[in-house]
């Protein structure tokens, strides 16, 4: 089994994507040349990557980049994996500010990126500011910026201490500490997606701490579990109002936006 038509017959887990991936070729001239016959390095090379995938290594890391909006982003295994789900808030943010206005936004737990980098692409008049505790986070982040971001190091608001912001944003960890979904989740970083028994730890530390960082009239957004959306509209209630709710493409409770009172 040495050729395009065999390997695509054989029927592993995504062998179109990995052959394109070996061989530099789309899926559209994977097909029109399926007689092209694999060198040694390369079958070596697609011998290692299907191992992996079976193995449960996310296509994402083997091939080191995940589209999310209307960009590419380089991922590694120190960035969770851009999900469709969070193009969202993206949504979300576009609807609600003024694309001919000035504001500051924070994006809280950047990971790789995707939402700070989104947002300043589409509007460089907006001042973009993203956090992560995580250096090796940070670095990648950095890479896939396309406009000028203000990355900071440190754990959600502590990155930010003097400032103030007329949008914070986060897809912040929310799974429950025991969930059984973890385990389709092992390649991916752990701090980046558990929060405590009930998954909303850190989400209750952002809402605590966001009205010293808002200006008046200022919103906070957050992605969230789909079960927590009640939970976390309590939360809210002390210190935002004008509270709303949003799901997501599946029909899932997936975001909450609120002012500050």
């Amino acid at each position: 089994m040495n050729t395009v038509s065999d390997y695509l017959k054989n029927g592993v887990i995504d062998i179109a994507p990995l052959l394109s991936l070996v061989l530099g070729k789309s899926n559209t001239e994977l097909y029109a040349q399926n007689d092209y016959a694999l060198d040694n390095n390369q079958q070596q090379q697609l011998s290692n990557f299907i191992q992996q995938r079976e193995q449960g290594v996310p296509f994402a890391y083997l091939s080191g980049k995940k589209g999310f909006y209307h960009l590419d982003f380089k991922v590694t295994k120190d960035t969770l994996i851009p999900r469709p789900e969070t193009e969202l808030l993206i949504d979300i943010i576009l609807d609600l500010l003024n694309k001919n206005q000035k504001y500051q936004v924070l994006d809280l737990g950047t990971g790789s990126g995707v939402i700070a980098v989104t947002l300043a692409d589409i509007n460089p008049r907006w001042k973009v500011s993203a956090t992560d505790f995580s250096q090796a986070a940070l670095n990648v982040a950095k890479i896939n910026a396309t406009t000028n971001i203000n990355f900071t190091q440190g754990s959600w608001f502590d990155a930010v201490t003097d400032q103030t912001f007329d949008l914070i944003v986060s897809n912040p960890p929310y799974i429950e500490e025991d969930d059984v979904y973890l385990k389709d989740l092992t390649y991916e970083p752990r701090t980046a997606l558990v929060s405590g028994e009930d998954g909303l730890d850190d989400i209750r530390i952002i809402i605590n701490n966001a009205p010293k960082y808002l200006n008046k009239g200022g919103y906070l957004l957050l992605e969230h579990g789909y079960n927590q959306q009640q939970q976390i509209t309590k939360l809210l209630n002390k210190a935002f109002h004008n509270i709303k709710t949003f799901k997501d493409y599946n029909g899932n409770d997936r975001a909450v936006l609120a002012q500050i009172k």
